[in-house]
């Protein structure tokens, strides 16, 4: 079973940076994971991701100011974002799949605002 925690989240002015970790147990059993985050009143979606074949993958509206990363010798994956806006306002959550099985973090909240 993996277990995925994040940690991170926080009030940030617009403009601001902030980065996010998860620390996932069994990483190197992990065919993708990435990080989805969801708004009040909205649908969560796809943030960003290391999809099944190695690459990458980031939503239209984060490209350019997020990076995802992962460090396997400390079974941990991030989430460095800058020049956030108002909009990323959000729970931001882990996310990891083994063998079509889903896994999922608790959240944390990131708050753009001034």
């Amino acid at each position: 079973q993996v277990q995925l925690v994040e940690s991170g989240g926080d009030l940030v002015q617009p403009g601001g940076s902030l980065r996010l970790s998860c620390a996932v147990s069994a990483i190197f059993s992990i065919n993708a994971m990435g990080w989805y985050r969801q708004a009040p009143g909205k649908e969560r979606e796809l943030v960003a991701i290391f999809t099944t074949f190695g690459d990458t993958h980031y939503a239209s509206a984060v490209k350019g100011r997020f990076t995802i990363s992962r460090d396997n010798a400390k079974k941990a994956m991030y989430l460095q974002m800058n020049s956030l806006k108002p909009e990323d306002t959000a729970v931001y959550y882990c996310y990891g799949s083994v063998n079509g099985l889903q896994y999922w973090g608790r959240g944390t909240q990131v708050t753009v605002s001034s």
